[in-house]
């Protein structure tokens, strides 16, 4: 039986490093950018980049109503930093026109971490991935203010401003990070996630 096959959203963003984190724990990584490359995937990683922009070229390329089929249907997604975004239910300080795919029942705050001039690293626990804290660099990051009956909260900032704000997450077949795990090499969360599409299949 062959191993999970786990795409990229590949329109904008970290496209080129969660394929690289991707093949690195030993996954079959194809950057997903049309309709039928969303079909030949297992799992789908929505990576960090430009929320509002990524919400356009999502209409442009005619991959929002086939994403949320496949999110209905139980098709795992990780989603980090700009892809936490994608995934949440409500987002404040957006525009009114930007759009996500609502999987995950969570409130969250763009660019909660402040400009790109604001941006900082953390240690941060991820429940459920053993090893040490995650070196957690944040960009432009969002923070989730609020979570549904049914979202786990899988890690909080440790230090700092921000301290105790919610940054990782999951439901279901859901995940989401604030934080760039694809930008430090370490494989950890993207082999959580491979394992997540695997026994998803």
């Amino acid at each position: 039986m062959r191993g999970p096959v786990i795409g990229v959203l590949a329109l904008q963003g970290d496209v080129r490093e969660h394929l690289a984190a991707l093949t690195g724990v030993g996954v079959d990584a194809r950057p997903v950018r049309r309709p039928a490359e969303l079909d030949a995937v297992d799992g789908l990683v929505i990576p960090g980049g430009e929320s509002t922009t990524m919400s356009k070229l999502v209409d442009i390329f005619g991959l929002r109503e086939p994403v949320d089929k496949r999110i209905a249907a139980g098709m795992p997604v990780y989603g980090s930093c700009a892809g936490m975004i994608m995934l949440a239910a409500e987002v404040l300080d957006g525009r009114p026109d930007q759009r996500g795919f609502a999987g995950i029942g969570m409130t969250v705050r763009r660019n909660a971490f402040g400009r790109q001039v604001d941006s900082f690293e953390a240690p941060v626990r991820v429940a459920g991935v053993d090893g040490p804290a995650f070196h957690a660099v944040f960009i432009r990051a969002p923070w989730v203010e609020r979570v549904d009956p049914g979202v786990e909260v899988l890690g909080r900032v440790t230090g700092g401003p921000a301290v105790d704000r919610v940054v990782a997450v999951r439901q279901g077949n859901l995940l989401a990070t604030s934080f760039h795990p694809e930008l430090t090499g370490d494989l950890r969360l993207h082999r959580y996630f491979a394992d997540l599409v695997a026994a998803a299949r």
